[in-house]
C-alpha cells in the first residue's frame, strides 16, 4: 500500500497506474484509493490520510467548489506517494487527530 496527505476540500482527479491513465474499462473497476479516519493539523488546515494500492503510481488532486474560493491553485499532480514507514514518521512529529467511527465493525 501507498499512502498521500490531501487538505480538506480537496478530492482525487485522474489516477495514474504503470501502464498510464487509468482505465476503468481496462481494470474493470476504480482504483482502490481510501481516505483513513487519520488527519494531521497544520497551521489550522486538516490533512486527511488516504491508503491507494501499489499499483497506483501518481494522482491528481484538485480543490471541491467550495475550496475553490479561496485557494487560486487549480490542480495539483502527486508523483512521490508515501510508504507505511513514512507515515509514521510524519505522524510522530505532528499533532494527530484520530477520528473513530464504526468501532463495532472493527471489534467483531
Amino acid at each position: 500500500m501507498k499512502y498521500f496527505f490531501l487538505s480538506e476540500g480537496w478530492a482525487v482527479g485522474r489516477v495514474w497506474a504503470s501502464e498510464g491513465l487509468w482505465q476503468i474499462t481496462a481494470w474493470r473497476r476504480q482504483p482502490d484509493i481510501q481516505r483513513i479516519n487519520i488527519c494531521l493539523v497544520e497551521n489550522d488546515e486538516l490533512l486527511w490520510l488516504y491508503r491507494v494500492e501499489d499499483a497506483i503510481l501518481t494522482v491528481e488532486v484538485k480543490p471541491t467548489v467550495s475550496a475553490i474560493a479561496s485557494k487560486t491553485i487549480g490542480q495539483v499532480v502527486l508523483k512521490r506517494l508515501m510508504s507505511a514507514e513514512q507515515v509514521i514518521d510524519r505522524l510522530s512529529t505532528a499533532e494527530v487527530k484520530c477520528q473513530l467511527q464504526n468501532m463495532q465493525s472493527l471489534v467483531q
